[in-house]
């Protein structure tokens, strides 16, 4: 923490943190760095997130059980009130729901219940209302639904300014006050032609402003790809500066007060958030409603809907599933050696912990353990342990030992694909066709999504599985921060069918399910295939050489956004040369389609050809349109068919069979 904050002037300088399960072993270590420089705790100015009910819901980085979580945030409320009066010790987030798919109703709603459930914890910690209230701080994340988000803005100033005082009924005025931070959305940032984002995250900035936020984070542009660059920085920063010197928006306090339109929208928001907090408290509060379960799937709820509304193409997307460019362009982005980053911070574990007193650090660990037990504060205790240099890992170790370690019950939405595709014949005909193989095979067909590694970020994955769900498939969810061999044995255990995993920031590089461990290998590597995962943004020269290198017999290149046009074909010539098979698959000619064919050119280009087999690559749900089509197509000029997937492993290589109906 001391290097960390190297050269900048804590005494003078506000620091944000976001940091929720191990918020204990982080702020210590964050307070006990500032001793050492000489910087009091009194002069420590910032916010620590330390929103831990969020967690359960939607971003996943908890540790312990609510209960033992809530006890812990009342333990920070106590020692910041008593030695840290210029430091907010909570940022109630509604940011991380919206971002897991939440409406403006819900995110403004389960926001504002967090907050009272927080209230309620510090006093019940023995604090007054006015003791803690005025530091605590909101976040709210700001999506493309311009209006929607000015409203839910004002709407949460007024609900936090009447539900406290109705409560609790404060002396002071700023207990009732929402100082808020905002953030542009990271959901609405696209891959595909990411110079929109720039756009996006203008108009997001500009509703921010408008709603009255007091702080303002703007998202880079190439975040959809991974960690912005200092050119993408430099815009990000210069959109909200420009806003601010140039616009002349901040000149105006609430510039849409008395519109007609805000002004019920505003009242509409409102109304709907209260009768979801009435829902809440009939719940007995929102710890228990968390624990119930009811906020998370609510919010899951509304994410597979609005998936399943830009899928069927009733939600626009420009540049993903409208407007979409017939080249994409390739930009540069920012990459960072994972495995490097590991072994430099384990190396200098080791150092830590060969340099200090270690008599020092187990008692210091030993006495958390104890204040765990009792009802000394936690805080307090971890800054000790921090000054002894116990770890993060140590320091939660110790309280995990009283408090034990949280699992959360896996739930799944469905339904949500069926109603947007439920007029579509092609969806109808994908599930008649689950069903035929159910009966052929005696089972649905399963598949497991697993999620794998240390971020908690599962949207996508709950996505998937509800249209998986929705067309009939048994579909197994695997826990949250899975080992790549905990899901392979999971996938074995289930007798799975298939497999899918969901990772972010490039994980599936290091987190590969198909483990090079031969007791599994058998199942999950294609029934002996070894298979090779190229990284990310590679060149078709790098592409080419990794596989001659690696000896592999075959290379299938995965691109989006009309990739194969160019970099494939650069590809087949950098292979062929290195004196390798031109991507064909020992032996397999290759024809690659046009962009933008119908089903009948595509058919006929196939019989023209002579093509012993077809694979129709789609996105957008296309499949459930396009590729009938094409099976009709081809079925109607007489030719065989490549059996695309009988749902098994085994039969992921394709075997050649006459037309039928039962692919």
């Amino acid at each position: 923490m001391k290097r960390l904050f190297d050269g900048i002037p804590l005494s003078k300088m506000s620091v944000s943190m976001t940091m929720n399960g191990a918020v204990i072993p982080v702020l210590a270590m964050f307070i006990a760095g500032a001793e050492e420089t000489g910087v009091k705790r009194k002069q420590l100015m910032g916010t620590i997130q330390n929103d831990i009910l969020k967690e359960f819901m939607v971003r996943n980085t908890y540790i312990y059980p609510p209960e033992h979580s809530m006890r812990i945030i009342g333990d920070i409320f106590a020692y910041t009130a008593k030695n840290m009066p210029k430091f907010n010790s909570i940022s109630i987030s509604g940011y991380h729901m919206q971002e897991a798919g939440a409406d403006a109703v819900l995110e403004m709603a389960f926001t504002i219940a967090d907050g009272i459930q927080y209230c309620q914890t510090g006093l019940g910690a023995g604090l007054q209302m006015d003791q803690f209230a005025p530091r605590l701080s909101f976040f709210w994340g700001i999506s493309m639904n311009f209006y929607m988000e000015i409203a839910e803005m004002r709407a949460a100033r007024r609900l936090w300014a009447t539900l406290p005082k109705e409560r609790f009924n404060p002396k002071n005025s700023r207990s009732m006050m929402l100082r808020t931070h905002s953030q542009t959305s990271g959901w609405s940032l696209t891959e595909q032609d990411p110079y929109n984002n720039i756009i996006r995250t203008t108009i997001e900035a500009m509703a921010a402003v408008f709603g009255g936020t007091q702080s303002l984070h703007t998202n880079s542009f190439d975040e959809a790809l991974g960690l912005p660059t200092p050119f993408s920085a430099r815009i990000a920063r210069n959109t909200q500066i420009v806003i601010q010197e140039e616009s002349g928006i901040c000149r105006v306090a609430d510039p849409w007060a008395g519109s007609y339109m805000m002004e019920s929208l505003t009242d509409e928001i409102y109304a709907k958030a209260r009768k979801v907090i009435q829902e809440i408290d009939e719940l007995g509060g929102m710890a228990k409603a968390v624990a119930s379960g009811m906020p998370k799937l609510r919010i899951e709820e509304s994410a597979a809907k609005k998936q399943a509304r830009i899928d069927a193409g009733k939600e626009v997307i420009v540049g993903v599933n409208k407007y979409r460019l017939e080249k994409e362009e390739r930009i540069d982005i920012l990459q960072i050696d994972n495995a490097k980053v590991r072994d430099s911070q384990i190396a200098k574990l080791k150092a830590i912990k060969e340099a200090r007193d270690n008599d020092r650090a187990r008692r210091a660990l030993e006495n958390i353990t104890e204040v765990a037990k009792t009802n000394g504060n936690l805080l307090d205790a971890a800054v000790e342990a921090s000054a002894a240099r116990c770890t993060v890992g140590e320091i939660s170790g110790a309280m995990e030992k009283v408090f034990s370690r949280y699992a959360a019950t896996i739930r799944m939405v469905s339904g949500a694909y069926k109603s947007a595709f439920s007029k579509e014949d092609e969806f109808s005909a994908v599930v008649e066709r689950v069903k035929r193989f159910a009966e052929k095979e005696g089972r649905q067909p399963r598949i497991m999504v697993a999620k794998m590694g240390q971020d908690g970020h599962d949207r996508g994955a709950k996505v998937v599985s509800t249209g998986f769900a929705d067309l009939g498939f048994d579909v197994d969810v695997g826990p949250l921060f899975q080992t790549p061999e905990e899901a392979a044995q999971q996938a074995v255990d289930a007798d799975c069918h298939a497999v899918g995993a969901s990772s972010l920031a490039a994980g599936h590089l290091t987190l590969r399910i198909m483990e090079r461990n031969h007791a599994l290998n058998e199942q999950l590597r294609f029934e002996g295939f070894d298979v090779d995962v190229g990284p990310l943004f590679q060149t078709p020269e790098e592409a080419a050489q990794q596989a001659v290198d690696a000896d592999c017999h075959a290379v299938g290149a995965s691109s989006l956004a009309a990739g194969h046009l160019t970099l494939i074909p650069a590809l087949i010539k950098h292979l062929a040369k290195l004196g390798r098979p031109q991507l064909r698959f020992e032996g397999f000619d290759v024809d690659v389609g046009p962009l933008f064919q119908t089903p009948e050119e595509a058919a006929q280009q196939a019989v023209d050809a002579d093509c012993h087999a077809v694979g129709a690559s789609s996105l957008a749900a296309g499949h459930l349109t396009l590729i009938p089509a094409l099976i009709k197509h081809l079925a109607k000029l007489g030719r065989p068919l490549v059996s695309l997937c009988s749902l098994r492993t085994r039969y992921i290589l394709a075997h050649f069979t006459s037309w039928n109906s039962d692919w």
